[in-house]
């Protein structure tokens, strides 16, 4: 399950970074957001879901890492994401800036997390 845990992370990372890439030159051309933007944005809020679930069933069978920080960095990444749900503007331009932008900071701590790891 550990391998399982390590490769989330890394698609984490990777579809994050593509979904606040993507937001974030659609919103400043003033496109339309895709459905297929909408479903990456998605993805990576289900993934960072997958990979709290992965670490939780990690730490009750008793693996533990070194660095706290770790799981702070994690449960951030986590609540970064669904943060827009709760607080983006209704406006469909701002409200994919938050999306975009809550992606973004999460590709970065997701990035910490895994340099914590040990």
């Amino acid at each position: 399950m550990l391998e399982v845990h390590q490769w989330v992370a890394v698609a984490v990372i990777a579809v994050a970074a593509v979904a606040a890439a993507w937001g974030g030159v659609t919103y400043f051309r003033r496109a339309q957001a895709s459905a297929t933007l909408g479903h990456v944005l998605v993805l990576v809020q289900t993934l960072c879901i997958a990979q709290v679930a992965l670490g939780l069933l990690l730490v009750g069978d008793g693996r533990r890492v070194d660095d706290d920080l770790h799981y702070v960095y994690g449960t951030l990444a986590l609540l970064v994401v669904l943060a827009p749900w709760f607080y983006a503007p209704l406006d469909p331009r701002r409200r994919l800036a938050w999306f975009a932008g809550t992606s973004l900071v999460a590709a970065a701590l997701a990035v910490r997390a895994y340099t914590t790891s040990g």
